[in-house]
């Protein structure tokens, strides 16, 4: 189910979605979030966007496109991550790993918000990885 956003909130959301991630490909990620974090944050939080009703359409948006777009939890947490910066709040960007059930190394992006993981589809499974990094959205006084 696709939660309403506003046009203005879906082409903002599917703009980002289609220039974020490939940039993966071409710029060092702590240089892509710290451009992210240097973008001002509004003062005022937008009570019109609807974070889940975003998360839900960068999903629909990146598994209905080829690579370099193709659905990663990383090319995910990096729209995510800005547009919810956009959107006045602020959230962490977390990068981690673990070893799977083949001992496999394993590595996941997700966001964090108030310590919580936020707009995560399966939350009991971030706990298991180890955090290699963290990009902060720099809106907690932070500026």
């Amino acid at each position: 189910m696709i939660r309403r956003l506003t046009p203005r909130w879906r082409i903002r959301a599917t703009i980002a979605t289609v220039w974020l991630p490939p940039l993966i490909h071409l710029v060092p990620l702590d240089r892509i979030a710290r451009w992210v974090a240097r973008r001002p944050m509004p003062v005022i939080a937008d009570p019109s966007v609807d974070d889940a009703a975003i998360a839900e359409w960068i999903d629909r948006l990146l598994r209905g496109l080829p690579p370099p777009w193709r659905h990663t939890c990383l090319r995910r947490a990096l729209v995510l991550h800005y547009l919810v910066h956009r959107a006045g709040r602020p959230a962490e960007l977390r990068i981690g790993v673990r070893r799977d059930e083949q001992n496999a190394l394993a590595a996941h992006a997700w966001l964090v918000r108030d310590g919580a993981p936020y707009l995560e589809p399966a939350i009991n499974h971030v706990e298991t990885f180890q955090v290699l990094t963290a990009f902060p959205s720099l809106g907690d006084g932070e500026r």
